[in-house]
């Protein structure tokens, strides 16, 4: 019998920016994985070219393939999803990032492995109950758009199961703040700031950043907790070893910091004097925009993760060099 310390991860959402970097992270210590996805992505996505992804399943076809084969597992780490904060199509957002997500704790709990899974600071909508993970405040919030309301659907749904003992052995779930790092260009218009300022600044010299359209607000004074793929992924591997019994918690740096900062972060790691331009906010988002964004992280590091997070000018000096070939 296999042990399940040797057993590979399922990994969703496998061939995504966080996805892809978590089993990348996972070939370097040893642990196989199980790569789950739409097949298309592993072949076209440059940025995963030199990944090995074990076994990819196509994501439509995992639970076929999970009741048909019964694969011993390690755990299961959830990151598969759309995304899209611009997505409007709620039927199209229930079916793969609410209904998928339940199916798969289903399997986690029948099964006893260990489940690991991405929410998002998009549930904590404008910010005005706070970033609090404590979980009797997760109820209350009130997301922005339809992704933030699926995600937070999912949440409850967790937090339900657990308030009646139907849990995997261990659980827990992380609120990702506003993540940048190699591997996102596939993203497109959803990829970072420093990946769209990097490419502005090859482009034309010059970086593009909306407008505040809120008083007392200056532009580009907006404020997010901007966190690194690499510290994601370090506290992803933490939730698992050792191991998280349960909970969800807020996953940034605990610091927020403007998009001023970090577009002049930008420019100093291609060692350039900076050169912004502000546009309007487009009608459509401004209502949906968030203003600020700050992870308290008061939770994880009572749970025992000690380790720094990367200061904005670090995280952002790393990337961009590698996006140069540097």
């Amino acid at each position: 019998m296999t042990d399940r310390h040797d057993a590979p991860l399922l990994v969703t959402g496998a061939a995504g920016f966080i996805g892809a970097r978590f089993v990348d992270s996972c070939a370097a210590r040893g642990i196989a994985c199980i790569s789950v996805d739409d097949p298309a992505y592993f072949r076209d996505r440059a940025e995963h070219a030199a990944i090995d992804f074990g076994r990819i399943v196509d994501r439509e076809r995992l639970f076929a393939w999970l009741a048909g084969e019964r694969p011993p597992l390690r755990g299961i780490v959830h990151l598969g999803a759309c995304t899209d904060t611009t997505e409007l199509d709620t039927a199209y957002l229930d079916r793969v990032n609410v209904d998928y997500s339940r199916s798969l704790w289903t399997v986690a709990r029948e099964r006893g492995l260990p489940f690991v899974y991405a929410s998002s600071a998009a549930t904590y909508g404008d910010g005005a109950l706070g970033y609090d993970d404590d979980e009797a405040r997760i109820p209350p919030l009130r997301p922005l758009n339809p992704y933030g309301d699926s995600k937070q659907r999912f949440d409850l749904f967790v937090l339900d199961e657990a308030a009646r003992g139907a849990v995997p052995p261990s659980w827990s779930g992380f609120k990702f703040f506003n993540v940048y790092g190699h591997g996102e260009r596939h993203k497109g218009k959803m990829a970072s700031v420093v990946l769209h300022a990097f490419d502005q600044i090859r482009a034309g010299g010059s970086v593009r950043l909306f407008r505040s359209h809120r008083a007392g607000i200056a532009d580009g004074e907006q404020q997010r907790d901007f966190v690194s793929v690499s510290d994601v992924v370090a506290v992803l591997h933490f939730a698992l070893e050792r191991p998280l019994a349960r909970g969800i918690y807020n996953l940034g740096t605990g610091r927020a910091r403007t998009f001023l900062d970090l577009v002049r972060a930008t420019f100093a790691a291609l060692d350039l004097p900076p050169r912004i331009d502000f546009i309007d906010t487009p009608e459509e988002l401004r209502a949906r925009y968030q203003y600020f964004t700050e992870a308290r992280m008061e939770k994880l590091r009572a749970a025992g993760y000690a380790k720094p997070f990367l200061s904005l000018e670090d995280g952002v000096s790393l990337y961009v060099r590698r996006l140069a070939g540097g």
